[in-house]
């Protein structure tokens, strides 16, 4: 990629400190000097799979990811909408709205829901109502974290804080030193044991959620060039965990793996994308910018296959499910990948629009959320 677009004027403003956030192009791939991808072969369905159901929510416009907690899955919409839905009916269990647009979410534990709106509001939902709203410090772009019925989130000024989940109370919060330039894209903030995982620039950081003290940190990608563009390293979402074991990507930099239990790097590989990662307990698998998939071993990072199928699509993060790795791209297909070496086994078809978060799986239904709002349930058979 050889630019990097600026929202204007977006700064945002704490303790004085002016942050200037830098939007994320996934489209970075799709200007016009990139090659035309080459028509799909017929499609020779070597793998069974069946659409179970599908349903529609209003259009999705930010970097969605969907959450999952046993056969719940919890989706929004860029007008606040959001939908809790039975992956084994495809019939929806709950729908709420914060009464305003949404800027990141969503975060969900199957029954609590927290989203934060365009105006910096975090608001948690539970039984179709707002249980309540909290003001933050500054915009954010990564969806809270629901666990242990609290709700954390990190905003674009580098803070991470702590909510209890039923009566909003701020438990605790930790600032760092923002960066110049903040990604505007999804980041990485999830539970691993007794320890809050987020990414903070270029690296994994180790929390306890208690209190907020930090516990360890691990550089996924370093800071790098002249100037603040050049230097942007944020890790992008989702990642990837088996065991102690996390894996991200910094945005167009590189993908690493880091042992929580150790806080400590493992490997970090060149890789330049702003999708995140999948993985299971032998790879880690990724989408490239160039529409190539990478499959990383995990216990290394030398690659263990490249796959060229896609080249020149523009592809969400993967999925790795049983023998297949599920990738959606911007037309709206689902493509799905033999886990071993990259080579089709199936493609499917959603509503022709791209498609809007990295497929997930819910029960044993794959689900997938197109710009348009179509949200498809996939059961390889």
């Amino acid at each position: 990629m050889n630019s990097k677009r600026f929202v204007s004027p977006a700064s945002v403003l704490r303790a004085g400190t002016a942050i200037v956030l830098i939007a994320a192009l996934a489209a970075c791939s799709t200007g016009a000097d990139k090659p035309k991808p080459a028509e799909l072969p017929a499609n020779v369905p070597l793998l069974g799979v069946r659409q179970a159901w599908s349903l529609k929510i209003p259009q999705v416009r930010f970097p969605l990811q969907a959450q999952v907690s046993g056969d719940v899955l919890t989706v929004a919409a860029s007008d606040g909408t959001v939908v809790a839905i039975d992956a084994r009916t495809g019939q929806e269990s709950g729908r709420a709205s914060p009464g305003a647009p949404i800027e990141a979410g969503v975060g969900s534990d199957g029954s609590l829901s927290a989203v934060v709106t365009t105006s910096n509001e975090l608001v948690a939902l539970e039984g179709g109502k707002v249980l309540w709203k909290q003001q933050l410090t500054a915009e954010t772009y990564t969806a809270p974290l629901v666990a242990g019925r609290r709700v954390f989130v990190q905003t674009a000024d580098r803070t991470l804080s702590a909510y209890d989940g039923q009566s909003g109370r701020r438990l605790w919060s930790q600032t760092r030193t923002p960066d110049a330039l903040v990604l505007r894209k999804g980041g990485v903030l999830l539970a691993v044991g007794d320890t809050l995982v987020s990414g903070i620039g270029g690296r994994l950081v180790g929390t306890n959620p208690a209190n907020g003290a930090s516990r360890w940190e691990a550089p996924i990608a370093a800071p790098r060039g002249t100037n603040d563009v050049e230097r942007l390293v944020d890790l992008t979402g989702g990642a990837s965990r088996v065991g102690d074991t996390v894996c991200a990507r910094a945005y167009y930099a590189s993908v690493g793996c880091v042992d929580t239990a150790r806080g400590m790097l493992m490997w970090s590989k060149p890789a330049v994308s702003a999708e995140g990662v999948s993985g299971d307990d032998r790879f880690v698998f990724g989408t490239e910018a160039d529409g190539k998939v990478i499959a990383w071993r995990r216990a290394d990072g030398e690659r263990a296959w490249v796959s060229e199928q896609l080249r020149y699509r523009t592809l969400s993060a993967p999925l790795a499910v049983g023998r297949s790795l599920i990738i959606g791209d911007n037309t709206g297909l689902v493509h799905f990948l033999s886990r071993e070496d990259g080579t089709p086994l199936n493609r499917m078809a959603t509503d022709g629009s791209a498609i809007a978060a990295a497929p997930v799986l819910a029960g044993n239904t794959v689900v997938v959320v197109t710009r348009n709002g179509g949200v498809y349930g996939f059961r390889p058979e």
